[in-house]
């Protein structure tokens, strides 16, 4: 490794010029990831075209902070809303958004923003040291292979089926069977329902605005037709900070309290290299890393009973998995020329753009190059991290807001992003429909959060079995003689055992408080 190339990279991503870009992509990334519907791979395409009359290394480190902050934003709307912003926030709202009930949304806040930046600088790490070896055990993975990771990321959902695994499962199956509808991928065949929306299977954006978004706004809707008067949501009391205290809690917010600090660091750790390993596959993303790691922190922790709850422990573990992935996607994209994520492919275009062609030679041909997008993304991270800690007692003030302003504000954010995907008021109407049926199932206490994680992995799961059993001309058997395979029904099965022990000792504790 050539020390002088990469100090001298370096120095080129840290000139004034190129951070004032990448502190301008992450403001925007911020703002985008903030708001549901809105990715930053959106973002980064739409800023593409623009990036063409800059220097490269000023382009690519803006459009880097795009993706890290869109990565950090989504936790803001989880926490603030009940809403992901990008998918790979889905697992934030499950302590994110109880936390931020209790009057803590600045406390949830900054241990998103603290955790998000350890996961992006890990996952940063990673790429700019191990990237090569990591890329060569990514070319090992196939059908089989993305098989068995689907089936490991399914047993996390009785780790996140809340109070009861049963409901817990109807809600997986219920997930998995509306993720059938569609066009069959290995045989053209159309299942189901023969509107032209479900062609490409479940619109997955709009259901998750539904599912989480449109549902909070009819149970608070309920609320206020059943309260009176109108009540603020929770305060945490840190919003209304005098000017002068000002700066002081911008410090405060970049570092969580020590009791939380101490609490959340083997989980960051963790986390990110969860992350970056999953971000690495080609085909993964930021939403099953969060889940994985959700999952493996509610294992480990010794108060699990916490988690669903408000736990620091589960926004910080999903927070720093899915930043982690940043790192992690750019792996095989540089090194191998295949896009970890739509983020990179979309990165991936703008390189080629520019000239430059992704792959094995750019190690050989552009190794300055390859090291100056290392710096961008350590750049990226230390810019959204600045731009955040300003903003959480900002982003705070929204949950003081009266419900009766706040609903309608959420209810057209939510079916302006629904729209916004592929500018179809089908999407909008089916994100109304998802609401409904989102609304019901909380009522009736099903956990929402097995829905999604079975609409993301039921596809994959269901497209490389089929693959795999063309390949093999029909005999599973094989799929045992594979070790990475093995590996990942293995650690399915300690995730199972794990969690339904996780759940008699929560009903062991409750039952003892009760008593």
């Amino acid at each position: 490794m050539d020390v002088s190339l990469i100090f001298s990279s370096f120095a080129q991503v840290f000139s004034p010029v190129t951070l004032l870009y990448t502190f301008i992509g992450a403001a925007g990334g911020i703002l985008i990831g903030s708001i549901p519907g809105l990715t930053a791979t959106m973002g980064i395409a739409l800023l593409v075209p623009f990036t063409y009359g800059l220097d490269f290394i000023q382009g690519v480190a803006m459009l880097l902070g795009i993706f890290c902050g869109g990565m950090y934003g989504g936790s803001i709307a989880a926490i603030l809303i009940h809403t992901p912003g990008t998918p790979a926030a889905a697992a934030t709202v499950l302590d994110g958004y109880p936390m931020g009930q209790k009057g803590e949304p600045g406390r949830a806040l900054s241990i998103s923003l603290f955790s998000s930046f350890c996961g992006g600088i890990i996952g940063a790490l990673v790429m700019t040291f191990l990237s090569p070896t990591i890329s060569k055990m990514a070319l090992r993975f196939g059908p089989a292979e993305f098989f068995a990771l689907a089936i490991f990321g399914l047993s996390v959902i009785v780790s996140i089926s809340g109070k009861s695994i049963v409901k817990g499962l109807i809600s997986a199956c219920f997930g998995l069977l509306i993720g059938t509808v569609g066009m069959d991928k290995t045989c053209a065949y159309l299942r189901f329902f023969k509107f032209p929306g479900f062609y490409d299977g479940i619109p997955f954006i709009p259901a998750l605005i539904g599912l989480f978004a449109i549902s909070e706004v009819i149970a608070n809707f309920e609320h206020l037709l059943k309260s009176s008067p109108v009540k603020k949501l929770a305060d945490d009391g840190r919003i209304s900070n005098p000017v002068l205290k000002y700066l002081r809690s911008v410090i405060s917010n970049v570092l969580p309290k020590k009791d939380d600090l101490k609490r959340i660091l083997p989980h960051i750790f963790k986390g990110g290299l969860i992350g970056t390993f999953i971000g690495s596959i080609p085909g993964a993303g930021g939403d099953i890393a969060a889940f994985v790691s959700y999952s493996e922190a509610k294992r480990s922790s010794k108060r699990p009973e916490e988690f669903g709850k408000g736990s620091p422990e589960g926004i910080a573990a999903a927070e720093c998995a899915n930043n982690g992935c940043s790192g992690g996607a750019m792996i095989p994209m540089l090194a191998l020329g295949v896009p970890g994520d739509s983020n990179t492919a979309v990165l991936m275009g703008a390189f080629i753009m520019h000239g430059f062609q992704p792959g094995p030679m750019m190690y050989v041909e552009h190794l300055d190059i390859v090291y100056s997008v290392f710096g961008a993304l350590l750049a990226a991270n230390l810019a959204f991290i600045v731009i955040g800690a300003f903003g959480v007692n900002l982003f705070s003030k929204v949950i003081s807001v009266e419900r009766y302003l706040l609903i309608p504000c959420i209810l057209v954010l939510s079916l302006v992003g629904a729209y916004s995907i592929n500018q179809s008021m089908f999407d909008v109407y089916f994100a109304i429909v998802m609401g409904v049926v989102g609304y019901l199932l909380q009522k009736y206490e099903f956990s929402l959060s097995p829905i999604l994680l079975a609409l993301i992995l039921g596809p994959m799961c269901e497209s490389n079995i089929r693959r795999y059993m063309q390949i093999v001309d029909g005999n599973f058997i094989q799929i045992f003689t594979r070790p990475i395979c093995l590996v990942f029904f293995a650690l399915a099965l300690i995730s199972l055992f794990t969690a339904v022990l996780n759940h008699r000792k929560i009903e062991k504790r409750e039952r003892e408080q009760m008593q």
